[in-house]
């Protein structure tokens, strides 16, 4: 295994990898699928060094000194821990990137993809496979998603953007959610929010299997033929669209629930 502390600005390239493990504090982090070399490249770090390993399985890890996800929350106290680095690895190779009140963009990747954060921002662009994002504030944007997505959140907000979902699981206490989809017809979105508003929209042609419901929101639409009950404690949206073969669920306590209708094509 070979080891590197990491104080000031540097660049490192390393054999291939096979997996990826990064927790940073404060900053910007970059995780990007290339075809070159795996790299890092750090341009700026704070008071404490960066500890990196590359295993003999090919497993590079990119932490300080003892932090995990489980001891993040401990890393909340005053103190310059702002790093600011790039990592470059396979689109095949499995990611695991953790981080306080950073800014995490991962891109490219078709592997599994999972991605914390406390109030930093997370951004998944052109992400495949299987792909898990938690937070506890911070917003979660996804660009162009095809494979499937899980979110939780406490009041974190979800933005999907062009997003072709196999699988969407999505689950906020009080933050919104916001997805624009085409829906395959295997596509399956299940949303949850106890108060937080979903708005989702659909293309015009869509096909697929509607039930909305919520205990004291409200419930829009812009595609008629669906069944609507609307009593005190009691509302819903059920029915299809279409073929119905893709499927669509979104269930709130008291947030409102909207659905929205592309322009024809």
């Amino acid at each position: 295994m070979r080891e590197w502390t990491v104080g000031k600005p540097e660049q490192i390239t390393f054999d291939p990898v096979s997996r990826l493990n990064v927790r940073i504090v404060a900053g910007r982090l970059a995780v990007l699928a290339s075809d070159g070399p795996p790299a890092l490249e750090v341009t700026s770090v704070g008071d404490l060094p960066l500890v990196v390993t590359h295993d003999d399985d090919g497993v590079l890890t990119v932490t300080y000194q003892d932090l995990t996800w489980d001891g993040l929350l401990s890393w909340l106290r005053p103190g310059s821990r702002e790093s600011v680095l790039t990592l470059t690895v396979p689109k095949d190779c499995p990611v695991s990137a953790g981080v306080v009140s950073a800014s995490a963009v991962v891109a490219g990747f078709e592997a599994r993809t999972a991605v914390k954060s406390v109030s930093g921002e997370i951004v998944l662009d052109g992400v495949s496979g299987e792909v898990h994002a938690d937070t506890v504030s911070g917003p979660v944007e996804s660009r162009s998603l095809v494979g499937d997505l899980s979110f939780k959140s406490i009041s974190g907000d979800l933005t999907v953007a062009r997003g072709t979902p196999r699988r969407l699981k999505a689950g906020t206490v009080s933050g919104r959610i916001t997805a624009d989809l085409e829906l395959p017809p295997t596509g399956h979105v299940t949303l949850n929010s106890v108060s937080g508003e979903i708005v989702v929209r659909l293309p015009h042609s869509v096909e697929t299997d509607v039930a909305v419901r919520s205990t004291n929101g409200r419930i829009g639409t812009a595609f008629s033929g669906l069944d609507r009950v609307d009593q005190p404690g009691r509302k819903a949206l059920t029915g299809r669209i279409g073929g119905g073969m893709a499927s669509l669920s979104a269930t709130t306590v008291s947030g409102d629930v909207t659905l929205l209708k592309g322009e024809p094509s």
